[in-house]
This record gives structure tokens, C-alpha cells and sequence, in this order.
């Protein structure tokens, strides 16, 4: 058929090919209907969808979710700095940061404790005293919301003019609080709460009382297609205090009514290191990319290797390189991704020296210097399985004799302490 024909008929653009012959790049999707498309024509079945972006596929039954391993999780944060190294490096983008009535708006791409996004908010009340707040974040573990929670009080009796939305939905959704089948919109709990009072200790109450509700509701199911976890029912839960309900309310988000707008969007770690750089694209970064105002910024940081940890994991695991995608290769998959979408964004690497930064396992001297004790080499040895992610029957392989230890006291000797590195990098909309 004609050039301009096939185009209409397949992504109804009939300068299609012409643009591809021209160099233009197209997003998956419309690679994915130029498929269907053409298989119908044939007369047979569209490649499966996963051979386009791989799906994320993990084993239910022994990997239900690598971060909720509870016990790891929570020695790695206690031991480590990177929560407080993390929100000292957002907090340098609060000065690119130009926010417009009703209010500075801020995303985080998954809350975990709750640490990282408290440090920034207390770093832009400094900076923005009087400004309303609209703080949204997405976590998908009850543990960790319960956790984030617990620093919601102290924050509001602080910047009393701010709203907290939390929700469990997934990337595509939760800046915008809306679930993207019909069927999961139709199930969506919306939960407001207005918070008496004025001191941090009567909020604190009244948030505890949400732990039935969360129970009940904030729960997580299994994709029997990619084996990820996925939430049972969309809910969103809005706090605010009720004396300031007069002056948030263009700020307060209503079921039905939402929009996503941020200024600031903190994405500290939001995919596994061993996902591959079409999936942290398509399915994480780029819609949130999408959910930025005009001026907004975007900051992304993961693991970045080359440290002592990955040595402590590697004289284990010698060919084991969990951090193989890098921040270069990540944009560029979210700028193709976006496609004429993304014309208006910037995507900054960076140089070395300002994108990649290191935290430190907190020991003291004589710990790592002297003689050290098994509590400190398990306290290692513990961070960097987990930074590297490293699958629990892996590790119970290897941790049957002491040889673990003993190569993690090695390199702490070698190194007289342990340290890791992130790289990060900057995604930003241009100014109107």
C-alpha cells in the first residue's frame, strides 16, 4: 500500500515513514501498534509485548519483593548514611526551584522510611517558609508508609500549610492519583483526613488511628504475569490540619479532580539494579518525567558501583556487576521513550565530579582499624549484599562457613572503613 496509507492505517500519521526514513524516532508503544498492525495484515499473532521491553519477571515464591526484606532494610538504613547524603543532594535543587500559587509541589517516587523526604521538606521550609506545601508520595509497603508517617506530625506543626497525599498506586498513576483501568479507578479508596489540633503529639494520635484502615486496605498482591508486586486496591490518603483547610483549599486534592504539576520529584533508588534500562524508561522514569510543571526538576539516583562494597560482593560473586546501567545510557532510554513529548525537557548527566557522591557505613575508628568484631563485618557484609541486591539463596549459598566475614574484614582493613557510591542526574522542564 501507500507510504502515507500504511501510516493512517497503522498509528494514524501519515507522515510515518517518511519521518522514519528521515531519522525520526518513535516511542515503543507506536512501535508495538506498528506491529499489531502489520501482523494483522498477515494474519497472525503480534509479537508478545515482551519482546519489546522485557518484563521484570521474578519468582513469587522466593522473591516476593527484595526491599521488604525488613531486617536487612533496617540495619542497611541505621548503619548507612546514604539517607541523609541523598537529601543533602535533592536539597541543592531547591535553588532551581521557582514555585508558583497555590503551592510548591513535590513528589517522592517511593517514600521508604520516610527519612529522605523529611530532611528535604525541613530543608525547604528554610528556604520557603511561607509557602504552602503539597507533598505526594508513593509507596506500595504498608511497613514503610507506617514509618513515613511518623514523621508527618513534626512536619505539619512546623509548615502547618501543607497537604500529604499518600498512595500505593504505580509510577503511570500516583502523581496523578488516578488508577489507569477503569476497573481499578471504580475500586479506588479515597481517604481525607483532617487533623485536629495544633501540637505534634495530638496529630501524632490522630495518624495512628489510621492503622486499622491501613490493615484493611493497604495491601499488596502478586502479578501472576511478571511476578511483581502490584497493590490490591488504589488508595489515597490526604492529610492536612483542619485550622488551615480555609487556606489549602485550592491546594487539597479531590477524588476526580487531581493533577500532577511538580516542581521537585525525588526518585532515589526506584528500581531494582538489576532491571534493565528499558524498564527503569518506560515504566518508571519517563512518566514521571511527564508529571512535571514548567521549571520543574526531576532528580534520579541510584547505585553506582566502583566502591568497597561492590568489592566485598565481588570476591565473593567475582563476576557479579549488579550496577551495569549508567545514568547516560538511562537518559538517552528516556528521551527516546518520551519521543516529541520530551522537547521541552533537559536531561543533564552531568560531570562525575557533581553527579557521583558517596555515604559512608558509620563505624568507628577503632571498629575498622583494630581487631574487628563479627557485629561490624556482618553490619558490612549486610550492606553490601543489600546494596547490590543480592538474592537471599544466594546469599545462604555462601554464608554456611565464615569465609564471608573474613573477606569482608579484608576489605574493610584494605580500605579502613566501607563506603558506597550513587550517581544521580537531573531531568528538568523548561520555563515558560
Amino acid at each position: 500500500m501507500a507510504e502515507t496509507t500504511f501510516g493512517r492505517r497503522a498509528v494514524n500519521d501519515g507522515k510515518l515513514v517518511y519521518r522514519l526514513r528521515e531519522g525520526k524516532r518513535i516511542t515503543l508503544d507506536t512501535l508495538e501498534r506498528i506491529e499489531a498492525f502489520v501482523a494483522a495484515g498477515l494474519g497472525v499473532a503480534p509479537p508478545p509485548r515482551g519482546l519489546v521491553v522485557p518484563l521484570e519477571r521474578r519468582d513469587p515464591r522466593s522473591n516476593f519483593r527484595f526491599f521488604e526484606n525488613r531486617q536487612k532494610y533496617l540495619l542497611f538504613v541505621h548503619t548507612c548514611g546514604e539517607k541523609r547524603v541523598v537529601a543533602d543532594r535533592v536539597a541543592l535543587e531547591l535553588a532551581n526551584i521557582h514555585p508558583r500559587p497555590p503551592a510548591l509541589r513535590v513528589f517522592d517516587a517511593g517514600c521508604g522510611d520516610g527519612t529522605v523526604l523529611a530532611r528535604v521538606l525541613r530543608a525547604m521550609h528554610g528556604r520557603f517558609p511561607q509557602v504552602p506545601f503539597y507533598v505526594s508520595g508513593k509507596e506500595l509497603s504498608v511497613e514503610d508508609l507506617r514509618l513515613t508517617l511518623d514523621k508527618v506530625p513534626d512536619r505539619l506543626f512546623e509548615h502547618p500549610a501543607s497537604v500529604f497525599v499518600f498512595t500505593n498506586m504505580n509510577y503511570a498513576e500516583a502523581p496523578w492519583l488516578t488508577p489507569a483501568s477503569s476497573a481499578a479507578a471504580a475500586g479506588m479508596i479515597w481517604h481525607e483526613v483532617a487533623l485536629r489540633g495544633g501540637s505534634s503529639g495530638e496529630f501524632e494520635t490522630q495518624i495512628a488511628e489510621l492503622a486499622p484502615f491501613l490493615q484493611d486496605n493497604w495491601r499488596a498482591n502478586v502479578s501472576p504475569r511478571t511476578g511483581m508486586p502490584v497493590y490490591e486496591r488504589p488508595v489515597a490518603i490526604v492529610l492536612y490540619r483542619e485550622d488551615h483547610r480555609f487556606l489549602l483549599d485550592a491546594v487539597i486534592p479531590r477524588a476526580g479532580r487531581t493533577e500532577a504539576n511538580f516542581d521537585l520529584i525525588v526518585a532515589s533508588q526506584p528500581y531494582r539494579a538489576k532491571s534493565s534500562v528499558n524498564f527503569r524508561a518506560k515504566r518508571i522514569i519517563a512518566p514521571l518525567a511527564r508529571a512535571l510543571r514548567p521549571g520543574g526538576r526531576l532528580i534520579g539516583i541510584h547505585s553506582h558501583g566502583h566502591d568497597p562494597g561492590l568489592e566485598i560482593v565481588q570476591s565473593i560473586w567475582p563476576d557479579e556487576n549488579p550496577f551495569s546501567v549508567s545514568r547516560h545510557e538511562l537518559l538517552r532510554a528516556v528521551k527516546y521513550e518520551l519521543g516529541s513529548a520530551g522537547r521541552d525537557l533537559n536531561f543533564n548527566a552531568y560531570a562525575d565530579n557533581r553527579s557521583i557522591f558517596r555515604y559512608d557505613m558509620e563505624a568507628l575508628p577503632n571498629e575498622v582499624t583494630g581487631p574487628i568484631g563479627n557485629s561490624t563485618a556482618f553490619a558490612a557484609w549486610n550492606a553490601a549484599v543489600y546494596v547490590a541486591q543480592i538474592e537471599d539463596d544466594r546469599i545462604t549459598e555462601v554464608t554456611r562457613d565464615g569465609q564471608y566475614l573474613e573477606a569482608t574484614r579484608e576489605v574493610l582493613r584494605k580500605h579502613s572503613g566501607l563506603w558506597f557510591n550513587d550517581e544521580s542526574y537531573v531531568i528538568s522542564r523548561r520555563r515558560d
